[in-house]
């Protein structure tokens, strides 16, 4: 099964007879490549909130369990009907690379928001990925959180093709809106030194205006803590709020040097209350 069939047997389960014939028409209608298809397409993406509805997708455990099988990192839990619609439509048009982008940019241009965000969500299924990483760099600029979320939110492709510098960017950049970092696949993995410095700094500006820090912030810091970044892992343990304080904790057990050991031991209690109650990186923001 196709990641396009996957949507489609998901919409069939949530919308009318009626409208899952209108879409399997359409779908039909937008493939090939002459303006006709085109208009198309352009014609039946405009229409899907109207013949389909704006309901969740709610896909069960066993679909995102194959979603996950199809496309590794791919997790489409937060989609809405009209968004996997917008994006299964796109995927049936199909074309060569160099029309399937030119369509993708047309619709982008003329998008509507709940349209703009179907259509970066879908990026982990589009073919050629590395055509779309100027798209998926224009997304993360974007100053609409929606929009910013569906790049950085369950979707491997930010940690597959972009770069070190745009990878740091949409880290920051999430941290800036106020946007957690807990959903930003392969967050982990893609942590870089240049990264925990700039988070480093970011967090010094938060302090130096009187202004809170995620505690999130430290979880790309500590496996790069040592010098001017486990001081301040040591002021927040000595200084921070609830939550702060296990985070610290969390990012200095994945520093895993004897420095770091050494600042936990100092807060035993603290630590060994953190570890006991099996925090990690998205309950550390309800700890109290």
């Amino acid at each position: 099964m196709s990641p396009e069939a996957l949507l489609q047997r998901a919409l069939e389960s949530r919308i009318t007879a009626a409208g899952a014939a209108w879409l399997n028409e359409s779908a039909a209608a937008v493939t090939g490549t002459g303006g006709a298809s085109d208009r198309e397409l352009y014609r039946a993406v405009s229409l899907v909130a109207r013949k389909l509805g704006k309901a969740p997708l709610a896909l069960d455990a066993a679909t995102l369990a194959q979603a996950a099988a199809l496309r590794p990192g791919w997790d489409p839990s937060a989609w809405s009907v009209d968004q996997a619609a917008r994006v299964r439509l796109l995927l049936a048009a199909g074309g060569d690379a160099d029309t399937f982008v030119r369509r993708l940019d047309q619709l982008c241009a003329t998008a509507d928001l709940d349209e703009l965000v179907a259509f970066y969500a879908g990026l982990p299924l589009y073919p050629d990925p590395p055509r779309h990483r100027q798209r998926a760099a224009e997304g993360v600029r974007t100053n609409m959180r929606s929009v910013f979320e569906a790049v950085a939110h369950r979707n491997p492709y930010p940690a597959e093709q972009l770069d070190d510098d745009a990878w740091n960017q949409m880290v920051l950049k999430a941290l800036f809106v106020a946007s957690p970092l807990h959903p930003i696949v392969g967050l982990d993995r893609r942590a870089n030194a240049t990264l925990a410095r700039m988070l480093g700094d970011y967090a010094h500006e938060r302090w130096s205006a009187g202004r809170t820090i995620s505690p999130e912030l430290w979880r790309c810091v500590g496996p790069f803590a040592s010098g001017a970044l486990l001081a301040d892992l040591a002021r927040v343990l000595d200084t921070g709020a609830p939550a702060e304080r296990a985070a610290a904790v969390l990012a200095l057990r994945a520093a895993g040097h004897p420095e770091a050991q050494a600042l936990l031991d100092r807060h035993a209690a603290f630590r060994n209350s953190v570890v006991a109650r099996g925090v990690d990186w998205v309950s550390v923001l309800d700890f109290h």
